[in-house]
């Protein structure tokens, strides 16, 4: 269900290797009345050294060795999920993991809020396929950096305000 005018944070995490919990990167979009009202951006060291999506995102351990873990940037992430109705995701399955799998190696509760698919809300608004992040932003005219987390999540918090637009929720 999308809400009319309420308050959500769509979010985009990327991996270092093949395991949820190795989240390295994570973009947050707070939307608020089909306004974008807060965009952040974190790096997180995670788990493990070893990068296999770095060809992706052009993350490496260089760049995030100095970074907090996930337990150690909770604080500031639970401060941005203050009052959202809900949050967005693209192919929501796969952050919904990566959070809950984040959340459980840091011995942290999850957030106890709904996901927002925009994969399934771009077939059910636009009949679209693919529907993959790229696609759906071509279509809508919306601009990307693919596998940037901000961007990623940006990109995704415009769908669910297009389709606001269009009346679908």
């Amino acid at each position: 269900m999308i809400y009319s005018n309420g308050c959500f944070v769509a979010i985009d995490f990327e991996t270092a290797d093949y395991w949820p919990d190795s989240a390295c990167s994570v973009g947050l979009v707070r939307v608020l009345n089909n306004q974008i009202i807060d965009r952040s951006h974190f790096l997180i060291r995670p788990p493990r050294r070893t990068f296999v999506f770095t060809y992706l995102h052009g993350i490496s351990w260089k760049h995030v060795a100095n970074e907090p873990t996930f337990r150690e940037l909770w604080p500031y992430l639970v401060e941005r999920l203050n009052g959202v109705e809900f949050l967005a995701a693209h192919n929501a399955s796969f952050d919904r993991s990566v959070l809950l799998a984040c959340c459980q190696a840091a011995d942290l509760h999850p957030p106890i809020l709904p996901f927002q698919c925009t994969v399934r809300l771009a077939r059910r608004t636009w009949n679209l396929r693919p529907a993959n992040l790229p696609s759906v932003c071509s279509f809508l005219g919306i601009p990307l950096k693919h596998h940037d987390a901000v961007s990623d999540a940006e990109a995704c918090a415009k769908i669910v305000i297009k389709a606001r637009l269009c009346g679908h929720s």
